[in-house]
Formats: C-alpha cells, sequence, structure tokens
C-alpha cells in the first residue's frame, strides 16, 4: 500500500489517508440526496438518479485515486445538475434522456481535450497570482455555503442577504463551529470527522425531544423511516444520444462543456495551491494531465450511468486539510459511497447544520494562498480580487475564474505587456468571453 501511492515520500501514511477519505466523504455526502432532489424536477426518478449518483461519486473518486494518486474526490456537480433541469430540460422542452446524451457528449469532448493535452495547456496558462485568488474564493464560497447551511445567513428582498436571527439551528452551529475550532487548535487528529458527528448527534437529541413535545418546528433531522433502501437501475444507460446529436442541442452542450471544464480546473487548481501538490520544477499542480482525464472520464461516465456532469469536488479540501496527500484517501472516499446504494437512508442522520461548521474552517484553511498574492502591484491584485470576490458573490466557481482571466489580460494590454500574455491564454481568454455570455 506504501509503495503503491507512495505515502512516504509524500509525507503520510494509510492512517491519515483512510481518516482523510473519511473526512472528504462526509463534507459531500449531502449530493447523494440532493442530486436526485434537483434532477427529479426534470422528470427523472429520485431512486434512480440516486443510485446513478452513488455510482458517479464512487467509481469516478476510485480512478482519480488509482490514475492521478490525488486526493480529489469526484461527484455528479452542483450548478451544473440546475443547468441540466432547468437550463436543458426546462427551458428547451427536451427529455432528460436526450439531455443525458448531451452530458455524455460533452464528456467525450472532454476526454479528447484531455488526451491531447489541451485542459493542462489551459492550466498551465493561467497564472499564479489568478491560482492564489481561485483558491481563497473557493473558501469563501464554501464558508458562504455553510452559512447558508446553518441558517446564518438567510436570503433578503432589500439586502439580497441578511443574518438570519438566532435560532436553534444558528445555536447548534455556533455550537459545532466552536467545539470543532477547539479541536483544530488542538490538532487532534480527526477534528473534522467528529466535530461532524459530535453536531449531528445534538441535532438528533434536540429533534427527539421536540417530536417528544409536539414542537415540530425544532426538528432538525428527518428520522429514517428504514435503514436499508434497494438501489434502482430506471436510469442507467437510459441516455438518448441521438437526440442530442440535434443542431438544436450544440449550445446546450456547448454550455455544458466548458462550465464543466472553468468548473473542474479551477477547483483543482485550488485544492492543489492549498494542500501543496504543485510540482516546485514546472510550478504546476502534480499530475495534472492524468487528474484531468479522469475527471473528463466521470462526466463521460454520469451521462451513461444517468446523472448530471460529473466533477472534481472543493469539499476535498476537507480531506487535504485532515492531511490527505494521495489517491488513497480518494479511494476511500469512493468506497464510502458504495454502502449507501443499500443504506441512503442513514444519510438523513447528518444534516446540512452539521456540515456548515466543517464548510466554515475550510474556508480559513482556504485563505492561506492569499499572503502570496502582491497586493500593492495592481496589475496582479485586481485580476486576483475579482476572481476571489466573486466566485461567492456570483455563486458561481466558473465566473470568479472567467472574470480573473478577461482582466488579467485586458490590465496587461493596456500598460503595454501584451507579451506577458501566452498564446494559450489568449485563447482562453476567447472561450471566456463566450461563457460569459452563455453563462448558466
Amino acid at each position: 500500500m506504501s509503495r503503491l501511492f507512495k505515502l512516504q515520500a509524500y509525507g503520510t501514511d494509510t492512517q491519515t489517508e483512510v481518516r482523510s477519505g473519511i473526512a472528504t466523504f462526509l463534507t459531500m455526502a449531502y449530493i447523494i440526496v440532493v442530486n436526485p432532489l434537483i434532477l427529479m424536477e426534470a422528470g427523472m426518478p429520485q431512486e434512480g438518479v440516486m443510485f446513478a449518483t452513488i455510482l458517479v461519486s464512487a467509481f469516478s473518486s476510485i480512478l482519480m485515486g488509482i490514475g492521478a494518486n490525488l486526493p480529489f474526490a469526484l461527484a455528479p456537480g452542483m450548478g451544473i445538475n440546475a443547468f441540466f433541469t432547468y437550463g436543458i430540460v426546462g427551458a428547451l422542452g427536451v427529455s432528460w434522456q436526450t439531455a443525458l446524451g448531451a452530458v455524455f457528449i460533452s464528456g467525450l469532448v472532454f476526454v479528447l481535450l484531455s488526451v491531447f493535452r489541451v485542459r493542462e495547456m489551459i492550466v498551465r496558462a493561467i497564472p499564479a497570482t489568478l491560482r492564489y485568488a481561485v483558491a481563497a474564493g473557493i473558501g469563501v464560497f464554501l464558508a458562504f455555503i455553510g452559512l447558508q447551511w446553518a441558517a446564518v445567513i438567510v436570503e433578503d428582498p432589500a439586502t439580497l442577504v441578511a443574518f438570519g436571527g438566532v435560532s436553534v439551528e444558528v445555536v447548534l452551529f455556533a455550537v459545532g463551529l466552536f467545539f470543532t475550532s477547539y479541536l483544530v487548535v488542538k490538532k487532534l487528529k480527526g477534528a473534522l470527522i467528529i466535530g461532524i458527528v459530535a453536531t449531528s448527534a445534538l441535532a438528533v437529541i434536540v429533534t427527539l425531544i421536540a417530536q417528544a413535545t409536539g414542537a415540530e418546528e425544532l426538528v432538525l433531522v428527518q428520522i429514517p423511516d428504514a435503514i436499508f433502501a434497494a438501489p434502482s437501475l430506471e436510469v442507467f444507460f437510459a441516455l438518448d444520444i441521438a437526440g442530442a446529436l440535434s443542431i438544436g442541442m450544440i449550445l446546450p452542450i456547448f454550455t455544458l462543456l466548458f462550465t464543466d471544464m472553468f468548473d473542474s480546473i479551477s477547483t483543482f487548481l485550488g485544492v492543489s495551491e492549498v494542500g501543496g501538490f504543485i510540482d516546485k520544477k514546472t510550478n504546476q499542480p502534480r499530475n495534472v494531465g492524468p487528474a484531468l482525464l479522469v475527471d473528463a472520464v466521470s462526466t463521460t461516465v454520469s451521462g451513461l450511468f444517468g446523472s448530471s456532469s460529473g466533477t472534481t469536488y472543493i469539499e476535498s479540501a476537507a480531506g487535504v486539510e485532515e492531511g490527505g496527500r494521495t489517491g488513497l484517501t480518494a479511494i476511500v472516499a469512493g468506497l464510502l459511497f458504495l454502502p449507501f446504494m443499500f443504506l441512503s437512508p442513514l444519510l438523513a442522520f447528518v444534516p446540512q447544520l452539521a456540515v456548515a461548521p466543517v464548510m466554515i474552517l475550510i474556508g480559513i484553511f482556504m485563505m492561506r494562498p492569499v499572503k502570496n498574492i502582491d497586493w500593492s502591484n495592481f496589475e496582479e491584485s485586481v485580476p486576483a480580487f475579482l476572481s476571489l470576490i466573486l466566485i461567492p458573490l456570483t455563486y458561481n466557481i466558473t465566473q470568479g475564474i472567467v472574470w480573473g482571466f478577461i482582466s488579467y489580460t485586458v490590465i496587461k494590454v493596456l500598460v503595454g505587456k501584451h507579451r506577458e500574455i501566452s498564446p494559450t491564454l489568449w485563447i482562453v481568454d476567447i472561450f471566456a468571453i463566450l461563457a460569459l455570455y452563455f453563462a448558466v
């Protein structure tokens, strides 16, 4: 095991990698429930999508561990699943089978781009300052999501967002955050996992008391009626490739392709920067080629299994922060998905409220690269700040990195330093503008 994953070379051990894989799984396990809830709005059967979600997550994460030896887990992407439901099926009126065909075709194009190292060229063209900013922006994004999950931040018609007020959810979130932070400060191994389990236990206790006293408004966890649930094959290989090859599907496929590409690249760069997976000789992420190819394969199999596009998950930062440094972390996370083909009801015991404190802490961890940005050099700091701030404020990683690309290029041109822009970055800029125009 140690020799296969080069554990000693990367300063880790089996115990650390297993613990890190558990942490990654716990922070992204919500996708097993959330992805089916979104895709069922497209008319897809919930049980079938849940099985597909588990298969995509397990297969892709294990493949990342074996093929790229990196601690990055994959699953159907949030945002892309919304575009699948509301942008393709809803707006265009096509069947979900045709939409799955579009996912499959976009995945094949991804594979070709990866085989011919086009995506790798894009990664190499991204300026270091934007890498630092994207990592921090993703951290703020995760913290923002966590605060919403805990009802600390709520929607407001006047100010867009506002403080949600003191509630049972907020109090439990605060307790979980302070307790987990204490464990992190004390550098206790497994701090994030312990924090999630402890906060979940508190939520279950409050729920049981609420149900016993009739205070239904205080129910935080939906206690499942059963432990086991049989998997469904209703969407397995149900895609319509012929329907997706029509002229009217060109734009949706294009949007899937570039939204997924920018999301995966920015996530990959951000987590690599925080985890120290940058090759000192090339100044590029370790094993970038194989990792991007796995990401492309994940999208392809998503269409086959019956889900929206799979992608590398920013929640992988949880495992990285626990010490995960090799593909063994990703394999453990992937394997943990498999039992839920039959035990999916158990996920109800881990509410988003319990994961929220960990999301905040991961956000803090991912702010570290900000210190590497030269804020006094406005040629570098303006694009960096745009990337950092637009990722959480637009609720879209792609928007952050796209605006970073464009502003970096425009500023360099205006100050007469256009020669610092590589040919690849010029091409990326063109696609970035197209991505803005066809924004999801």
